[in-house]
This record gives C-alpha cells, structure tokens and sequence, in this order.
C-alpha cells in the first residue's frame, strides 16, 4: 500500500530581474509529495502499484498547484526523486500519462506533453522540475525550471513525487520563437 508521509508547497514570486520591474510578477507553484514505494530493494517487472496509484496523486497535486497560484496556469512540469534502494524507473512510473492525465485536468487543461525529470538521490537531494508552456511546447518565452526538495525526503525506500505550475512566461522573455498568442493548440507542439 502506498502512502503520503508528507506533503510541501512552494511558492516563488519574481518581482525585479535585470533590475527592471516585472508586471505581472512572475508566479511558480511547487507542490512535493514525499511516498513509500513499495518496490524499493527488489525488482519487478510490473510497476502497476505506483502507476495506478499515481492518479491520484496527479489529481491531488494538481489541484492543490492550481489553487495556490490563485490564477490561470499556463506553464507546468513534473519531477520525481527515487531513494537510494529503488530504481530511477520507480521514479519515472509516478509521472507517467496516468499521472500527467490527471494532473493535466487538475490545473485546466493542456495540449503540450508534461516536460519531466527523474532521478536516484538521498534525503535533501535537489531537483530541477523543467517548465514549458501548456497548450504548444514550441513557446520558448515558458521555458523554465523550479528547484526543490525537502531535506528529509527522499529516504531510501520512498519517492518524492513534485510538480510545478507559473502564471506566465519567464521575467521579460525576449528571444523569439512562437509567441503564445500565436499557437493554435492542435497538436501540443505549435
């Protein structure tokens, strides 16, 4: 049976870059799940304990991500840590499109496939959650990442499960590519 021992939420505001002023301000949401995983020190070729389990999670992250940005969410990404006694693949059976299906939902839609990061690490391990538009990957102006962790987590035989959600593109984005009111949002890429 899989458990949430803890939960962690993050929020980042980016008021002054470059010294100039950034209206509105630049708002990233992360919301950590720190869980056991019930194949930690053996293998197995069927991960479907966590993959199913994991749409639960999405839902709840998603949620609670788009409640606490307090606005319309238009970028997002998803991120896993596995400890020490499990496999990355652990780690990358959390975030799969059960996951990102429900999460997607959770925050209000989205064309783009969820951008994602897994890797093995010990309690305190840090992690980049990538960050990209959520209606056409192309959007480079959302191009992004969000650091977190939480010092006690993982431990060797958990996970810790994290996703991210901003309100806008990066603080004064300016290298051209598709611009978001240019997407058409029939495929996720453009």
């Amino acid at each position: 049976m899989i458990e949430v021992r803890k939960t962690l939420v993050i929020v980042e505001e980016t008021r002054l870059e470059g010294g100039k002023k950034v209206e509105p301000p630049v708002r990233k949401v992360g919301v950590l799940a720190v869980v056991n995983n019930p194949y930690a020190g053996r293998y197995s070729h069927e991960l479907d304990e966590i993959v199913e389990f994991s749409r639960g999670l999405g839902r709840q992250l998603g949620e609670l991500a788009r409640q606490t940005l307090g606005q319309t969410v238009e970028g997002y990404g998803k991120a896993a840590i596995v400890g020490t006694n499990g496999e990355q693949e652990h780690a990358v059976a959390f975030l799969t499109t059960v996951f990102g299906d429900a999460f997607r939902a959770a925050v209000g839609g989205g064309k783009a496939w969820i951008s994602s990061a897994t890797k093995r690490g010990s309690a305190g391990t840090r992690l980049d959650i990538p960050i990209a538009y959520k209606d056409a990957l192309w959007v480079r102006s959302h191009y992004d990442a969000m650091e977190v962790g939480i010092p006690d987590a993982p431990n060797p035989d958990e996970v810790l499960v994290a996703v991210a959600v901003t309100n806008r593109e990066r603080p004064h984005a300016r290298l051209g590519g598709l611009r978001k009111e240019e997407v058409q949002g029939e495929d996720g890429l453009r």
